[in-house]
């Protein structure tokens, strides 16, 4: 949705301050800061201005009414987005000075490489919604994801119940548990970045340039669980 300004007012304010809003934060090394409509009414945009940990992920998601656009500014980043007409996943490794684009309605996510990333997301609405995979897992019902796909209820509800929030900035501390050659899982903490080397082809990432061919938790234009100020 965007915001009617009068343009002519005396009172018009066309400046805000990223730094101010509070979107999310999960250590004084990784936080969302923010500028949408309610920062600054005359914005005709948005974005979220984001510090990321090197392995640290900005949880899968999806926007119902907008196109986003990543901008790195420092760091490095794998963004991931699904591609609902080729049924393919489209990765993208990013440097400073690099984007990517995720269309409206399109599942992604973007993994931080490196410590000290910086990157913007920039929105072409000022009031963008989201859609939580997290909210997705741990809402649908057991019984649906059976019916469904035929999932075991109970091993689904034992998979998903560390997932008690919206947590928008993953991993939580120790929870990542990968596959080992006989089917098992490590008890130990795994980086995300290790986990992916082990992919095929992961080396193989596309970089710039060589590209080839719940309920809503929107809160208070914020989405997260920790609207403040700073």
């Amino acid at each position: 949705m965007r915001v009617n300004v009068d343009l002519k007012s005396p009172s018009l304010n066309l400046s805000g301050d990223s730094n101010v809003t509070l979107n999310y934060k999960k250590d004084d090394r990784n936080f969302i800061t923010q500028v949408f409509a309610a920062q600054l009414p005359a914005i005709q945009t948005g974005f979220f201005n984001a510090h990321l940990s090197k392995d640290v992920i900005v949880q899968p998601h999806w926007h119902t009414n907008a196109t986003e656009l990543v901008f790195v500014i420092s760091g490095e980043v794998i963004t991931s987005v699904f591609d609902p007409f080729t049924q393919k996943l489209l990765s993208y490794r990013l440097k400073p000075g690099q984007v990517s684009q995720f269309p409206k309605g399109w599942f992604h996510w973007i993994v931080a490489l490196t410590d000290y990333t910086h990157i913007l997301t920039i929105f072409d609405v000022p009031t963008p919604d989201i859609v939580y995979g997290s909210d997705f897992l741990r809402f649908i019902p057991k019984e649906i994801l059976n019916l469904a796909y035929c999932v075991n209820e109970e091993e689904y509800a034992k998979a998903v119940a560390p997932i008690q929030e919206s947590v928008i900035l993953g991993p939580p501390p120790g929870c990542i548990r990968v596959p080992d050659e006989v089917g098992s899982s490590y008890p130990q903490p795994v980086p995300i970045t290790s986990v992916m080397s082990g992919y095929p082809n992961y080396s193989g990432y596309p970089s710039y340039g060589a590209q080839s061919g719940m309920p809503n938790s929107y809160i208070n234009y914020g989405y997260g669980q920790n609207n403040t100020s700073y």
